[in-house]
């Protein structure tokens, strides 16, 4: 098979150095990349850098090889044409359709996606200017990133901050796995939960579980590169989603906070973190000393989703998850039925969980599923990536929202 065909831009900012990263996460992982710098992102990385590690010409002129029609050609024959870093200077070009060099040409010729992951000071990302750009591109089915929060140029810090290049480059293989399909979550606000949550008995010891987080991240960044405005609740120990905005946390009691205060805004919620069901009734502040026996009280836990049931705002879908194994009362879609039904969400995930090396579940690359339909549906998805079974979750709440 051909490998995809990327385009990868780069604009003049400071973070034009971690595009290198990008463009070697990408090469890695089978993609035929072309890099088109603008003359100023030429000012922070030079042009052997980009062409030794592309293995493609490098320029940023539209009067180099005019024969072959660079300006032209080089979009028209792209599968996904991607710009890291964005800058506030190329958002404005791009939204008003401004082609002074060969990047802003080639993304008025581009047919493809376009993704674009914007870096750039918090004040210049937050400027109306900036803001209106963004929401034009958008609705003209351009993918734009949230950018990440954290140290900025210098000694500042706050919103405005490159995405992590090796997240960036997992978005960029969803949008190419969707093969160009419509982006069907734009405009739509999504909160994912991932992980498994720690209930401390001190401050050393908990009690936890075996989720790694894998399968809520992946929900996530599914749901960027559909277009979604996404929050990401996670206890996990993973590296932030790129573009999606991403709220910290530990034991259920914080999960709980975190996704109640931010559900009522949003039009889909999807519960995939283990969420333990009870806590220490009592967490001391000094470390317990070894003996002979153990006993801890245990206290039961919110039932987050639940809650969110019913506080639900008008029109949001909701999605559970159940990591079950069969048992004497029954098999797995037998104990996911009844939670489907004590729970009174939309869809519930059900897939089988258990010991280390058990090929579904926690801690594993792949996952397979059945979703459980309120409406009496039941769609098994086969074993493969955790990135695959979270398309086809968001397929099926895609098809539950309202339309608008």
């Amino acid at each position: 098979m051909d490998r995809p065909r990327v385009v990868l831009g780069v604009a003049g900012g400071i973070a034009a150095y971690k595009a290198v990263e990008l463009l070697r996460q990408l090469t890695e992982t089978g993609h035929d990349v072309r890099v088109v710098p603008t003359a100023s992102a030429l000012a922070f990385v030079g042009a052997p850098t980009w062409a030794a590690l592309s293995g493609s010409p490098v320029s940023a002129s539209t009067w180099n090889d005019v024969s072959e029609v660079p300006h032209v050609r080089i979009g028209q024959s792209a599968d996904l044409v991607v710009v890291a870093p964005a800058t506030a200077d190329l958002l404005a070009k791009a939204a008003h359709g401004l082609a002074d060099d060969l990047l802003t040409n080639t993304l008025l010729t581009a047919r493809c996606p376009v993704l674009l992951a914007p870096a750039m000071h918090t004040e210049m990302w937050e400027h109306p200017a900036t803001q209106a750009n963004v929401a034009l591109l958008r609705s003209r089915g351009t993918l734009v990133l949230e950018p990440a929060v954290g140290r900025l140029t210098g000694a500042d810090s706050g919103k405005g901050r490159l995405p992590d290049p090796a997240e960036i480059a997992l978005v960029c293989r969803r949008v190419l796995a969707r093969g160009g399909l419509e982006l069907d979550l734009a405009g739509r606000r999504v909160l994912v939960s991932a992980g498994g949550t720690r209930e401390h008995l001190d401050p050393v010891r908990y009690l936890g579980n075996r989720s790694s987080g894998r399968q809520g991240h992946a929900l996530a960044r599914c749901a960027v590169a559909r277009g979604a405005e996404v929050v990401l609740v996670t206890a996990a120990g993973l590296p932030d989603v790129a573009g999606a905005e991403v709220v910290r946390v530990t034991s259920a009691l914080e999960l709980h906070a975190a996704v109640l205060a931010q559900a009522g805004s949003c039009d889909a919620v999807v519960m995939a973190a283990a969420v333990a069901d009870y806590r220490p009734a009592e967490r001391l502040a000094t470390k317990r000393k070894k003996t002979a026996t153990l006993q801890v009280e245990l206290v039961q836990n919110p039932d987050v989703l639940l809650e969110l049931v019913g506080v639900r705002t008008e029109g949001q879908v909701l999605v559970g998850f159940a990591a079950e194994t069969g048992d004497a009362d029954g098999d797995v879609l037998a104990h996911g039925r009844a939670k489907l039904a004590r729970k009174g969400c939309d869809l519930l995930v059900v897939n089988e969980v258990g010991e280390p090396g058990h090929p579904t579940g926690f801690e594993g690359e792949d996952n397979a599923a059945t979703v459980l339909g309120a409406d009496g549906s039941s769609t098994s998805v086969p074993l493969g990536s955790k990135d695959a079974l979270a398309d086809a979750v968001w397929d099926l709440v895609a098809a539950r929202l309202p339309a608008r």
